[in-house]
């Protein structure tokens, strides 16, 4: 059985560490590992590290580091994961309209980004990654969830060409992130003010997930992983509709349509990737063809069973819907 690994003896490199997870995630580990060795903040916006290194100034945090830096910037990034351990990848552009309107754009930073982080950990004795993923990327429609899924191949198939070294790479893929930033809680309450909630299609269905739940994940993950999955968490869903009447039920609702590369409904296990698919329990796990003793393996440590062959697991179709009640009692806490 594999040794787990003890995040609080690592040295960590958070890529997009400013953004929604990051902060999260900086705070997790800050609050369970008091200690630990260094916490790189890696990001390209020197305002929101100035506003973050308030909320964590170096006199309590003296293992917090930030360091300025892009994705894309592939010297800057082997600069940056010198003597680093675990790297988490949140870095990414994530709007879809404007994925389907700048897609060059969108393919230099999570895909070109994305193989410039795996480089920069082949290269520098790290041994654990950790790449976060979207929903969108399960038969995707969408220029972003297309980059996302090439991301998600580069990283596991990272896993192919490691050679001798004790390196991981694993990716996260979970639904919308409730509260972040351009998510539809705080859009819908914005919206509300004015008396009209744009909906764009009364059908339309997201999974959700909170970023506490998310940041869990994603340490769990870094302890947990064999290297060559992509982890799904079993979470709800909610009726965009729902939303609506939970933040304002006084308000009228006008249809808008879906934007370009919009879903009615998001995937995140399709039923092309249930031959290759195990049941975790809490999580799903998507496992590497090319790797198919990771599913005995799987079945060993971590008492995984097989999915059926037919299975899929998409936000419609999901078991498990928030009620307007409790997406009422989610909403406050944004």
């Amino acid at each position: 059985m594999q040794k787990e690994l003890d995040i609080c003896d690592q040295s960590i490199l958070i890529t997009g560490g400013t953004g929604s997870f990051g902060k999260a995630f900086v705070r997790s580990v800050l609050d369970h590992c008091p200690k630990i060795k260094r916490l790189v903040v890696y990001s390209r916006d020197e305002l929101k590290q100035f506003e973050m290194a308030q909320e964590f100034p170096p006199h309590l945090y003296p293992a917090l580091r930030f360091f300025i830096g892009d994705v894309r910037d592939k010297e800057r990034l082997y600069r940056a994961m010198e003597g680093i351990d675990t790297v988490v990848h949140a870095a990414a552009l994530k709007q879809v309209p404007a994925a389907e309107y700048n897609p060059f754009e969108f393919i230099k930073t999570n895909v070109l980004g994305a193989q410039n982080v795996i480089d920069a950990c082949l290269d520098h004795d790290v041994r654990r990654v950790v790449a976060l993923s979207t929903d969108k990327a399960a038969a995707p429609i969408n220029l972003y969830g297309a980059t996302k899924l090439c991301s998600d191949k580069l990283f596991i198939a990272a896993n192919n060409f490691k050679g001798t070294r004790d390196l991981r790479f694993s990716v996260v893929r979970y639904g919308n992130v409730m509260g972040s930033r351009g998510s539809v809680f705080p859009f819908f309450k914005e919206k509300a003010k004015t008396g009209v909630i744009p909906i764009t299609h009364p059908e339309m269905t997201r999974f959700n997930i909170s970023l506490h739940d998310g940041v869990e994940m994603v340490l769990w993950a870094l302890e947990k992983a064999l290297g060559g999955e992509i982890f799904v968490p079993k979470i709800p869903s909610y009726r965009i509709t729902d939303v609506a009447k939970a933040i304002a039920p006084e308000c009228k609702l006008e249809i808008v349509g879906i934007r370009p590369g919009e879903k009615i409904h998001e995937e995140m296990i399709t039923f092309s990737d249930s031959p290759n698919t195990v049941d975790l329990g809490e999580y799903y796990a998507i496992l590497s063809g090319s790797q198919p003793e990771k599913r005995t393996a799987y079945i060993n440590e971590h008492g995984a069973k097989p999915i059926a062959a037919d299975f899929s697991y998409d936000s419609g179709t999901n078991p498990d819907f928030l009620s307007v009640a409790q997406l009422q009692e989610l909403a406050q806490t944004v």
